[in-house]
């Protein structure tokens, strides 16, 4: 009798597991498929003979081939939150916590130019998904607009500008560079954004006062100076011939 409650308490996290794995096998098989032959190219009988699922399965997680996108989006709101987290732990600057934002919310989206032109019509193709993204992104200039507000009460980001405007301009950078270097023949996406999030900060940086962190092992100790330069983030230094293409 043991044995068989037990049996039956864990079946539920099994189940969930399961289901979480197939849902991201079929994105998975979804995203590559759209990257190699278009959105508008790819049926949902494509995606689910290359994620190996049956078409109710593929129904069962998705009413439409556009609901798929809505994965993504989860996913980005996800990088958000984990900035937001590290803004709070303290240990970051908001300048590397801001730069490492924008490059991982441009790098599942980005993976080529082809699957960026894709995404772009997609996400606009079908009402409900077009709410939800949008809804989304509306969560995600939120948690954006907290990161900056602990920016500006560090020192690090002028205080005289709404972080909900800040928040909205770095959505707009994120998305207008993604669409204008997938409209190119090639490029390097990581630069791009790198260009970008140097011109974001030249306009939000305070000029006062920079917070530089000294990080120790249980914190980190921080330093205020008059500094007129953004503090450089070791995570996505570019070469300056890397931009050559901008």
């Amino acid at each position: 009798m043991t044995v068989g409650r037990k049996h039956v308490k864990e079946a539920p996290g099994r189940r969930e597991r399961r289901r979480v794995e197939t849902r991201e096998k079929i994105f998975r098989a979804a995203m590559q498929l759209f990257a190699e032959r278009g959105f508008f190219q790819t049926t949902t009988e494509d995606i689910t003979e290359a994620a190996d699922v049956g078409q109710g399965t593929f129904f069962n997680y998705f009413p439409t081939k556009q609901h798929v996108l809505t994965v993504l989006t989860e996913k980005q709101i996800e990088k958000v939150m984990q900035a937001r987290q590290e803004t709070e732990a303290g240990e970051i600057p908001i300048h590397d916590v801001l730069n490492r934002l924008m490059h991982r919310i441009a790098q599942e989206p980005g993976k080529s130019q082809a699957l960026t032109r894709s995404l772009m019509a997609a996400f606009l193709s079908n009402d409900e998904v077009r709410k939800f993204v949008r809804d989304t992104m509306a969560r995600g200039r939120e948690n954006v607009g907290e990161i900056i507000t602990q920016g500006q009460r560090r020192g690090e980001i002028r205080p005289d500008l709404k972080p909900a405007d800040l928040a909205m301009t770095f959505q707009r950078n994120v998305i207008g560079t993604l669409l204008l270097w997938a409209m190119q023949n090639e490029g390097d996406l990581d630069a791009w954004i790198e260009k970008t999030f140097n011109d974001f900060w030249r306009m939000v940086e305070s000029k006062e006062q920079v917070i530089h962190y000294s990080g120790t092992s249980t914190g980190s100790r921080l330093q205020r100076k008059n500094n007129n330069s953004a503090p450089q983030s070791s995570s996505f230094r570019r070469k300056s011939q890397g931009t050559k293409d901008l």
